[in-house]
């Protein structure tokens, strides 16, 4: 699985923020999930995202990397942020909206979209 756990890292570190969910932007299958992408939408954070439910070994793999047992995982500038408990808090202190900022600069929200990758085939380069 060292293929896959590449992927998830590659995903972990070249994008600004990476939300590791059940479902997708477009149709959530969590509720935690949806409160994590609710937090990230009110912070104006780009998002990409990477449905773990294809399968079990994408959530395996980025626990094992993340050393955070449960999803959804919210990762900003390659470091973890956590679950949906700590994106919700850190988003009503407004505390969300200075990391994004000390981790991707104050322009962060210019051009912010929301896109789905997935880590089980190879990036098309």
């Amino acid at each position: 699985m060292s293929e896959l756990s590449d992927r998830i890292k590659g995903v972990i570190e070249k994008e600004p923020v990476a939300l590791f969910m059940k479902g997708t932007p477009q149709l959530v299958m969590c509720g935690n999930s949806d409160r994590a992408l609710r937090a990230l939408r009110e912070a104006g954070a780009p998002v990409t995202a990477v449905d773990v439910l294809p399968h079990p070994a994408i959530r395996q793999e980025l626990s094992a990397i993340s050393g955070w047992p449960t999803i959804p995982q919210v990762f900003v500038g390659g470091e973890l942020i956590g679950g949906a408990d700590i994106a919700q808090e850190l988003a009503e202190s407004g505390e969300l909206t200075q990391i994004l900022e000390d981790k991707l600069g104050a322009g962060y929200r210019d051009g912010a979209e929301e896109r789905v990758v997935s880590v089980l085939e190879p990036a098309h380069q």
